[in-house]
C-alpha cells in the first residue's frame, strides 16, 4: 500500500535534481503548445477587425467572436482541471490541442458569423483547458529553487505565439480577402502537435504517485536522475493498480478553511487580470483602426507593442526568485495600471507605440508571475483542479471585457475605456499581496 512517505519520497527527488535536458524537453513541450494557444487567441484579435470590414458587422457582433470564444474557455479551464487530476496531466494537455486545433481549422471554412461563433466557442474549450494543466505539469516536474522561474519562461512562449499571431496578422490578414481564412489554417497545427504531445512526453511523477502509481512515478523520476548523471538507490514501491486515492479533487475543497483565502485572492486576481488583458489586447487593432490608421498601419503598430512582451517576461523570471512572487506581481500590475492610463490618452504614432509597450511589458511579467504563484496554491491532489477554476472565473472576465469596450468607446472614447482597465489592475494588485509567499518552499509545503 502507497504511504505518505512514498510520495514525499518522489517530491524530494525531484526537487534535488539539477535542471537537466529532461526538463527541458517538457518545458519546450509544453511550451509550445503554450505558443500556439496564444497564436490562436492573438489571431483572432486580427481577424475581427478584418471581418468587421468585409463582413460590415457592427461593434457588438465583433465583440460576440470574441466572448464566444471566452465563454468556451471558462468552461473549458474549469473542466480541463477537474479532468487533469482525474485523468492526468499529458492526456488532458493533448486532448486539449487535438479540439481546439481542429476546430480552429474548421473555422477557416465559416461562411456567415452563427457558424464562426459555434466554431469559437469550441475552440475556446480546448484553449481555457490546456493553460491550467499546462502550467500545473510543468510546475510539478520543477525544482523548488527554480520553480517560478521555470514557470515564467513557459508563459514567455505566449509572447512567442502572439508574436507569431502578429506576424500572421501583419503579412496574412490583409493580403487578401480569403486573408483570415488562411490564418485560421495556420491555426490547425496544434491538432498535429497534441500527437507529439501524447507519446512524446512523460506523465507528472507526483501525480502519478498521488494516485498511488508509484511504481511508475518513480520510473519517470530516475529517468531525469539519469538525465542528470545520478543513480537513484530508492526502493522501487510496489504498484498498487493505479487505484484513486481516498483524497479526491473537489471544487468545494476549494473553499476549504485552509485554502478560503487563498482561493478568494486568486479568483479576484484572476478576474481582474483577465478583464484588462483582453478587453485591451483583443481590441487595440480594432481601436487604432476606429483613431484613423488603416488596417495595416494598425497591425503594424500592434506587431511592435506586441515585441515588447518577451523582454516583460525576461525581467520577471529573474524577479519572480529575487523578489518572491508577491512583490513581483503587485509591481508588474502596478506597472499595468499606469501603462494603460497613459495608452488610452496618449496621440501621436510614438506615444501610442511607447505606451502600447510599456502596457505589453508589465501585463504579460505579471501574467506570468500569476501562473508561476497559481499551481503553488494547492496540494498535488487539487493543483490542476484549483488552478482549472481559477482560470475558469478569469474567463468570466474575458467574457464580459470584449462586450464592455464598445459602451465604454461610446460614453468615454479610450481615455475612459483604459482608465477602467487600470482600476481592475489597482483591485488585483491589492489581491496580490494576500497571497502566501511559496519562493523556494517544497510544492506540498504548507
Amino acid at each position: 500500500m502507497t504511504t505518505s512517505t512514498d510520495v514525499a519520497r518522489i517530491a524530494d527527488r525531484l526537487d534535488a535534481l539539477p535542471f537537466t535536458r529532461r526538463h527541458a524537453r517538457v518545458l519546450g513541450g509544453s511550451g509550445l503548445g503554450w505558443a500556439l494557444d496564444a497564436m490562436d487567441v492573438g489571431l483572432i484579435s486580427f481577424v475581427i477587425a478584418a471581418l468587421s470590414a468585409q463582413w460590415q458587422l457592427a461593434p457588438t457582433e465583433a465583440s460576440w467572436i470574441a466572448s464566444a470564444g471566452f465563454a468556451g474557455m471558462a468552461i473549458g479551464a474549469s473542466l480541463g482541471g477537474l479532468l487533469a487530476d482525474r485523468f492526468g496531466r499529458r492526456h488532458v494537455f493533448a486532448l486539449t490541442l487535438l479540439v481546439y486545433g481542429l476546430a480552429t481549422g474548421a473555422s477557416a471554412l465559416v461562411g456567415g458569423l452563427a457558424a464562426l461563433l459555434v466554431l469559437r466557442f469550441v475552440v475556446g474549450l480546448g484553449l481555457g483547458a490546456e493553460l491550467p494543466v499546462a502550467s500545473t505539469y510543468v510546475s510539478e516536474f520543477a525544482p523548488a529553487r527554480m520553480r517560478g522561474r521555470l514557470i515564467v519562461f513557459l508563459e514567455a512562449f505566449w509572447a512567442i505565439g502572439w508574436t507569431a499571431a502578429a506576424v500572421i496578422g501583419y503579412l496574412v490578414v490583409p493580403a487578401s480577402a480569403d486573408g483570415w481564412r488562411w490564418a485560421f489554417a495556420l491555426g490547425a497545427v496544434p491538432a498535429v502537435y497534441a500527437l507529439i504531445v501524447r507519446w512524446g512526453l512523460p506523465e507528472s511523477p507526483r501525480w502519478l504517485a498521488s494516485r498511488g502509481r508509484d511504481a511508475e512515478a518513480s520510473a519517470v523520476v530516475r529517468d531525469f536522475e539519469a538525465a542528470a548523471g545520478r543513480v537513484s538507490f530508492s526502493p522501487v514501491p510496489a504498484e498498487v493498480g493505479g487505484e484513486p486515492r481516498a483524497t479526491r479533487a473537489r471544487v468545494s475543497a476549494l473553499w476549504a478553511a485552509p485554502l478560503r483565502a487563498r482561493t478568494s485572492a486568486l479568483w479576484v486576481l484572476w478576474f481582474c487580470v483577465n478583464f484588462s488583458y483582453y478587453g485591451a489586447f483583443i481590441w487595440i487593432p480594432t481601436i487604432l483602426v476606429s483613431q484613423g490608421y488603416d488596417l495595416v498601419r494598425s497591425f503594424g503598430f500592434t506587431l511592435v507593442i506586441t515585441l515588447a512582451q518577451l523582454p516583460g517576461y525576461a525581467v520577471a523570471a529573474w524577479l519572480i526568485e529575487a523578489w518572491g512572487r508577491r512583490a513581483t506581481l503587485a509591481t508588474f500590475l502596478a506597472g499595468s495600471a499606469v501603462a494603460a492610463v497613459f495608452f488610452g490618452t496618449a496621440s501621436g504614432e510614438v506615444a501610442v507605440i511607447a505606451a502600447g509597450m510599456a502596457l505589453s511589458f508589465f501585463n504579460l511579467g505579471a501574467w506570468g508571475a500569476l501562473y508561476a504563484a497559481t499551481p503553488e496554491t494547492y496540494p498535488t491532489p487539487l493543483r490542476a483542479t484549483g488552478s482549472g477554476w481559477a482560470a475558469g472565473v478569469g474567463r468570466i472576465a474575458s467574457i464580459l471585457a470584449p462586450l464592455s469596450v464598445p459602451p465604454l468607446l461610446g460614453l468615454g472614447g479610450a481615455p475612459l475605456l483604459f482608465v477602467v482597465f487600470a482600476a481592475f489592475f489597482a483591485v488585483a494588485v491589492v489581491a496580490a499581496l494576500t497571497l502566501r509567499e511559496q519562493r523556494g518552499r517544497a510544492l506540498d509545503e504548507d
